[in-house]
């Protein structure tokens, strides 16, 4: 396979908060502009205080834009419509400057060659690509300078299907019925804007097959797969605080279970604790159950779904606390079951990983779950559901186990068998072949590499041709959408 001359590529992502989808852009990013690619993010949002280190700390160009029109919802509501509706606005920004950048410059002030060719990559929202497909060429045909043609080509990188995610079963009749008709337009959209991208790649194997199912065989083209990654050149393990490092003696040497995972009911962590409780309390002894992950006080479900698990845990008679800083979280009690630790920093998540006996990975059908291979990259061996993505990360008996979401009583076993029955060299078996595996199969360079190929591949091939008969229909579509929108607003209002 050839290797990709530098190019221009542009990343358009929704909002660049510290979850998985963030976390695999940024690798992809980095990766890229690693292979001297000139990388650029575009987002609507970006908290500096709630984001990847990367996102706000200059190692990536990243741009904000596209929401000064549009919110982020109406009331909590119509999330769907104002994230097209942002991220169209978004595009109208790049475009313009699209057009008005000229070839890059050294510090020298000296003339640069300019990229090759212009890369756009976007996921999770797809409904600039057809914008893109259209407008994107002219754009550029008025940036470049040279006589020589530049290829543009759109890559778009499939979570998973926005339509399977929306919630459709809260409310009484008339409001599913009311959501039914708000997300048809936008399900159809979805399908029809992703067939304007020159490729299409999934996260995973699962995912792949998920989209095959939604959107047909053979709409989206030859569907690859490119795994996300994490960084095995990267330090961790450590965290300083107040000039005090914390080693291998963490909470005064307590056998850790480790949970990660944003505070969604989907991600059911309340079977970590049930799985816990069933050690009973003489297994329990010299040992904690930490539950960290992403936490946003802005999304209710964050804030519910952690009052739920707290009083899950306290109604078996576990002791909880919870933390939001690395000092509180050191300082706990000794007689605390279970931990809870909001938003923790990346560097202290790293600590938790090498110090922790077994991660639990609960979601049922994830999509791919970056946190099983971030474990495995520490030398960690994973507890996780025989569903979805953990199936092609984790090998059984070798980097971890599989084990049914539903049956409590195998995962506490298999707890009870890290805790007491495993032995030093066993752990440093399953330690040494889960890196092995992270290295070869879910490194940042196996990322690059398989990005690399896959864009090659894309720009050696004609533009995907992309009906533009629809466009009626399209608007058609997307007015009774907005239209559905209002109406749902209304009936909201009035229940």
């Amino acid at each position: 396979m050839p290797r990709l001359k530098p190019s221009n590529v542009i990343i358009i992502h929704p909002d660049l908060g510290i979850g998985g989808a963030e976390r695999l852009i940024l690798d992809a990013a980095l990766a890229l502009q690693a292979r001297g690619h000139r990388v650029t993010i575009y987002t609507s949002h970006r908290d500096r205080n709630h984001c990847f280190e990367e996102a706000r700390d200059g190692t990536l160009d990243v741009r904000v834009g596209g929401n000064t029109l549009f919110p982020a919802h109406v009331g909590g509501r119509l999330h769907v419509l104002m994230a097209v509706l942002r991220q169209l606005h978004l595009v109208g920004e790049v475009l313009g400057e699209l057009a008005r950048r000229g070839g890059t410059t050294t510090t020298a002030g000296e003339k640069k060659e300019e990229e090759e060719d212009d890369i756009f990559i976007v996921d999770q929202v797809p409904a600039c690509v057809p914008v893109l497909k259209i407008l994107g060429p002219r754009y550029a045909s008025q940036r470049s300078k040279s006589k020589k043609s530049k290829r543009q080509r759109i890559l778009f990188y499939c979570h998973f299907p926005d339509q399977l995610l929306a919630r459709r079963d809260e409310g009484n009749t008339l409001l599913r019925l009311a959501k039914s008709l708000y997300r048809f337009p936008f399900d159809w959209f979805e399908g029809w804007a992703m067939s304007a991208s020159d490729k299409v790649v999934a996260n995973s194997k699962f995912t792949r097959g998920v989209v095959s199912d939604v959107f047909g065989q053979g709409r989206l083209g030859d569907v690859r797969v490119i795994y996300p990654c994490v960084d095995t050149k990267a330090t961790g393990g450590k965290v300083v605080e107040d000039e005090a490092i914390i080693g291998d003696n963490l909470w005064g040497g307590k056998k850790i279970l480790l949970s990660i995972n944003r505070f969604e009911r989907k991600k059911d962590m309340g079977l970590a604790i049930r799985a816990y409780h069933g050690l009973g309390e003489e297994g329990r002894k010299g040992t904690r159950l930490v539950i960290a992950g992403g936490y946003d006080t802005r999304i209710p479900e964050n804030v519910h779904y952690h009052r739920d698990l707290e009083a899950l845990a306290t109604s078996l008679g576990l002791s909880t606390a919870t933390s939001k800083t690395v000092i509180s979280a050191l300082s706990i009690p000794d007689s605390i079951d279970v931990l809870f630790l909001l938003s923790v920093p990346t560097a202290f998540k790293q600590t938790l990983l090498s110090n922790s006996h077994l991660l639990l990975y609960t979601p049922i059908n994830e999509h791919f779950g970056i946190v099983p291979v971030e474990a495995m990259h520490a030398g960690l061996p994973v507890l996780a559901s025989n569903t979805g993505g953990p199936l092609e990360t984790i090998v059984e008996g070798e980097t971890g186990w599989l084990r049914d979401a539903h049956d409590v009583g195998a995962w506490t076993d298999v707890m009870r068998k890290v805790l007491f029955e495993m032995d030093q060299s066993e752990r440093e078996r399953m330690a040494a072949k889960a890196r092995e595996r992270v290295e070869r199969e879910f490194s940042l360079a196996a990322m690059g590499d398989r990005l690399e190929e896959e864009i090659v591949d894309m720009l050696g091939k004609p533009r995907r041709p992309f009906t533009l008969g629809l466009q009626e229909l399209l608007v058609g579509v997307l007015v009774s959408g907005i239209a559905v929108s209002v109406l749902v607003a209304v009936v909201l209002r009035g229940l």
